[in-house]
């Protein structure tokens, strides 16, 4: 089987590095193509992250070597690649307009931004929750008048540390959920070396993320009608989101009130019997277990918890009754794995397997 080519736009962005770290290795993918804006297009790609390399490993040697592509040549793109991911630092109206000329060039976009996330036949997927919205694909691409070219988006990573633990207790009737997210700076595509500010502080305040919050869960938990998403239309709920000194993870304070009250046990039971299609498919980037329980008072814990099953399992702990909600927990997801590069990879992994990214040869 040979690898499907792919390129990385917005490659020397955080989100680009982590995709190419992930991507050094796959099985089923090889980065023949890096592609940035005008200020890195035309440097070897090492060149134009010097100074500017934010991961713990160091960037492999055939990548460093490549020529940073331009976004805008999409035709050169289109001849190195089979699909893209996308992780530009664009306003919405720019990177929209982006993926959609890629998309429209027969090119599958699998994004990280957040542009298109409300596009009705764009599929905004979690692997493991909502696999069955990738079947709008196809009227997305009556759409768009191509054969190969769609876009497909991962949600936001603030809500990977909760929707995946209140999928499998939907069957309950979930009416009202309360959830507080501690965020890393890594969400912010920065580092305390840039961002010194962070240090032994916390803000209470991160711009439009209690709006993603609280209204992506209902689109990733809704369903496909008439060639579009629909969104789901419950459960109630509300979000605080602070960002937190902590270089990555994101963790939630969850409190959840059900129509048909489980018990502690069942609760336990669903989260542990719980698979999706990536499990059942055995996708190389799909952890195991998708939601790990922890039965410590002190866990999950962001450093040493993040990680889980190569950054892409969802911990939670502290399961308890409260005194005004049903039930309330913590949750915790790596951001920039679970919640951006890995989770695109992971719907990257399941589009092949699935049909919808082929080989354009």
């Amino acid at each position: 089987m040979r690898k499907l080519k792919v390129g990385i736009i917005g490659a020397t962005g955080m989100v680009g590095q982590r995709f190419i770290m992930l991507l050094s290795e796959h099985p089923y993918f090889e980065i023949t193509a890096v592609v940035a804006g005008p200020r890195s297009a035309g440097q070897k790609y090492g060149k134009a992250v010097l100074g500017r390399w934010k991961m713990k490993d160091a960037c492999p040697e055939d990548v460093l070597n490549m020529t940073v592509m331009s976004s805008e040549d999409i035709e050169g793109v289109k001849e190195k690649c089979d699909f893209v991911f996308c992780a530009v630092s664009l306003s919405k109206e720019e990177t929209r307009a982006l993926e959609e000329r890629y998309a429209r060039a027969e090119i599958p976009v699998v994004s990280n931004n957040s542009a298109h996330r409300w596009t009705p036949d764009v599929p905004m997927v979690i692997p493991e929750v909502n696999d069955g919205h990738l079947e709008v694909i196809e009227a997305q691409r009556r759409r768009l008048g191509t054969k190969r070219g769609f876009i497909a988006v991962k949600p936001n990573c603030s809500i990977q540390s909760y929707v995946g633990a209140l999928t499998p207790l939907r069957k309950y009737g979930i009416k009202e959920v309360v959830a507080t997210t501690y965020q890393a700076i890594s969400g912010a595509g920065k580092t305390f070396r840039e961002w010194p500010e962070m240090e032994d502080n916390l803000i209470p305040f991160i711009g439009g993320e209690e709006e993603k919050s609280e209204k992506e869960p209902l689109r990733v938990w809704g369903e496909v009608k008439g060639g579009e998403i629909v969104p789901a239309t419950s459960p109630v709920i509300t979000t605080q989101c602070l960002r937190v000194p902590v270089t990555d993870g994101h963790m939630a304070a969850v409190f959840v009130r059900f129509k048909n009250k489980p018990t502690r046990e069942e609760i336990l039971t669903a989260w542990r019997e719980f698979r999706g299609k990536p499990q059942l498919l055995g996708l190389p980037s799909a952890p195991e277990q998708f939601v790990t329980y922890f039965e410590e008072e002190n866990r999950p814990q962001t450093r040493l918890d993040r990680d889980l099953y190569g950054g892409m399992g969802v911990s939670v702990g502290r399961l308890r009754e409260d005194t005004v909600y049903d039930y309330k927990f913590v949750g915790l997801s790596h951001n920039t794995l679970r919640g951006a590069a890995g989770g695109a990879v992971l719907i990257a992994e399941l589009l092949y397997r699935e049909g919808y990214i082929t080989p354009k040869d």
